[in-house]
């Protein structure tokens, strides 16, 4: 467990006060067994090392849920919101991406991504945000896939219920509501920080 205010603050504990589909729905995302439909299983470890990168965080549980969510949108039915007119869609960036990525690696460190140090892969992932990897195609758009690999981790990281558990957030609100709306005001419900 990460450093937090709320140690003994379970969001979990909470379920009964949800109905079904939300309770379903929260529960679905520490769920481990998961089949992917687009990404494949390297491509999975790729993103793994790298999504842990964004969020600062190793833990298998969360990091699985991140990639659950990466695969599920690239696949999905969702169109993308808004692209730029150089970059391919969300699928291809992801897959040509990580190609170029890893045959980086072999070329620079004789080994593939997923087998390098923590310091070489956060070098990777900074020199990516930058637009400054030496990749094979110099017109393949890192920094689109730098920003779209950090809002997919990030929405997803604080979508998970151990984070929300760790930075006291209570979860859904529905269907009890919050009653108390005033600054520093808590519900009896929501997480209350421990000195």
């Amino acid at each position: 467990m990460k450093k937090t205010k709320y140690p003994n603050y379970d969001v979990l504990g909470e379920q009964a006060a949800w109905d079904d589909t939300t309770r379903s729905i929260v529960l679905s995302r520490t769920e481990a067994d998961f089949t992917y439909e687009y990404l494949t299983l390297v491509e999975a470890e790729m993103l793994r090392a790298l999504c842990s990168m964004l969020a600062g965080d190793t833990r298998a549980d969360v990091i699985q849920f991140v990639l659950q969510h990466i695969d599920q949108t690239v696949n999905g039915p969702t169109p993308e919101s808004e692209r730029g007119t150089t970059v391919p869609r969300a699928a291809e960036l992801i897959r040509t991406g990580l190609k170029l990525i890893d045959q980086w690696c072999l070329t620079t460190f004789s080994r593939p991504l997923i087998d390098l140090t923590e310091s070489e892969q956060y070098s990777i992932v900074s020199d990516l945000s930058e637009d400054k990897l030496p990749l094979a195609d110099p017109a393949f758009p890192q920094k689109a896939l730098f920003r779209r690999l950090l809002s997919w981790t990030v929405e997803s990281y604080y979508s998970h219920p151990t984070v929300w558990s760790e930075i006291g957030y209570g979860g859904p609100a529905y269907p009890r509501g919050y009653v108390r709306t005033q600054i520093g005001q808590l519900d009896p419900w929501e997480a209350k920080p421990e000195p």
